[in-house]
């Protein structure tokens, strides 16, 4: 039977192992991809040091906070935070099915940008799968506000990300970027941007355990006189590319492709989770199109988009 590789899901080929340290717990975190049947979507498996296990859906109705980081399942028990970059590569490149083992709290920041995923994947390549790809196509405006940032979803024939961002210093100021999303587009212009932070925060976020892996090797770092980095940026807006970078692997939570273009001002984790939670909520502004699936999985889906919880902790600016 002939049927379109774009159009089928996809996993990957064989297994692949990620070693790092997570870029707020500081921890050397262990983390497998490993190939997944289709309809499976990706699924965390996340081990404690005490032998325990819980597995965990990459769905929106899995996340449990959004301060600096998205984080799906308990904070207070087994969770798996910072999932965006990996998030967002799995997503660009079109890996439908996966299953992640994990042996810590956070997934591995490597360089700061997606770029290590994105080559994690090469390395094994993809297997397409003899299933219909689905997808989530917006059919009409759905937008989010929260004190000055905002997003909106909106019709149209692709996957498009507008972000702008705007801070309070010379050496970041307001930068605008739009991008129509495919792999090549996200391996060139999306997936090297790194996480950035400014030098004057990080006492404040080491004192609330945030940012104990952060260093120059992992983080664009922006002082008072400029970039600390040696080498400087990668682009010269390199922080709306990354901002750009989060909202794709926060977006991925829908558990399928969404169609459509997300425009973002000012926006962060909890922005982007509010906005699709708020798309997800108006039944009458998506449709699902592409091939069946098995039943189970549809049943399975649709309780997932019908049991959102919007469950986020406060963002830090």
């Amino acid at each position: 039977m002939a049927f379109s590789t774009t159009s089928m899901q996809k996993t990957l080929k064989g297994r692949v192992d990620v070693t790092g340290i997570g870029v707020h717990s500081g921890k050397t975190v262990r983390m497998s991809l490993i190939p997944a049947c289709p309809d499976t979507g990706v699924v965390f498996l996340r081990s404690g040091a005490d032998g325990s296990e819980a597995e965990i859906p990459a769905l929106s109705s899995s996340v449990g906070a959004t301060e600096l980081s998205t984080v799906l399942g308990d904070p207070r028990g087994l969770h798996v935070a910072t999932v965006e970059h990996l998030m967002a590569a799995l997503s660009a490149l079109a890996v439908d099915n996966v299953l992640i083992e994990i042996d810590g709290p956070e997934v591995p920041v490597m360089d700061g940008s997606a770029r290590a995923f994105v080559e994690a994947i090469d390395q094994v390549g993809l297997k397409v799968q003899r299933v219909a790809r689905r997808s989530i196509r917006v059919l009409r405006s759905v937008s989010v506000e929260v004190g000055s940032s905002r997003a909106e979803f909106l019709p149209f024939d692709g996957r498009r990300f507008e972000t702008t961002v705007e801070f309070d210093s010379a050496f970041v100021g307001r930068q605008s970027l739009g991008v129509t999303l495919t792999a090549s587009s996200f391996r060139s212009e999306i997936a090297p941007a790194r996480t950035f932070g400014f030098m004057k925060d990080v006492e404040r976020l080491w004192a609330a355990g945030f940012a104990l892996g952060s260093s120059l090797e992992n983080s664009v770092v922006i002082g008072e006189e400029g970039i600390v980095n040696p080498d400087g940026l990668r682009f010269p807006d390199e922080f709306v590319r990354h901002k750009m970078l989060d909202a794709i692997g926060d977006l991925a939570l829908a558990g399928l492709p969404i169609l459509g273009l997300y425009r973002s001002f000012r926006g962060g984790h909890r922005l982007n989770a509010l906005a699709l939670n708020a798309l997800l909520a108006e039944r009458d502004a998506w449709t699902i199109v592409g091939g069946e699936v098995r039943e189970s999985a549809v049943e399975t889906r649709a309780r997932s988009l019908e049991g959102l919880v919007a469950a986020f902790a406060p963002e830090v600016s």
